[in-house]
């Protein structure tokens, strides 16, 4: 396997793990000609979530790959996703909740940053709505 195919995958399990311990529904397409890597039911919607892996600073928005004539790059096309998870090397993890298909690369902020647990005050009682956080430049949104 291909050392980018195996990092995309890690960003997809951790995605799907990170978005179960939050309390959500994910499905995964069951093709890869999909231009997003999982959906998200948050119960009150579903989200098209695209799924990057990067050990830079930037995340590349663009999808590449190979055939017989050579490289394929694909921009996004709009509305592609709903959301953009990135995950980080060294574990960090940003929920950027547009489609940003009129980039070619995303830098994630602070801003973006998903805090790894939810505080006891803001956990769902059962039968409750699922909530999330998700720092902002405010404080916290709530999914």
């Amino acid at each position: 396997m291909r050392e980018t195919q195996r990092k995309g995958d890690i960003a997809v399990a951790q995605a799907v793990a990170s978005f179960t311990k939050l309390g959500f529904e994910v499905a995964l397409p069951l093709t890869e000609s999909a231009a997003y890597d999982l959906l998200v039911d948050t119960g009150a919607e579903i989200h098209r979530v695209q799924v990057r892996f990067t050990s830079g600073r930037e995340v590349d928005l663009r999808r590449i790959h190979s055939n017989s004539k050579g490289y394929v790059v694909k921009k996004t096309r709009k509305n592609a996703y709903d959301w953009l998870y990135v995950l980080k090397v060294n574990g960090t993890e940003y929920l950027i909740k547009e489609c940003l298909d009129s980039r070619r690369s995303v830098n994630p902020h602070e801003k973006y940053r998903i805090v790894p647990s939810i505080p006891p005050s803001q956990k769902s009682q059962e039968g409750a709505q699922k909530k999330s956080l998700i720092k902002t430049d405010t404080g916290s949104d709530i999914i």
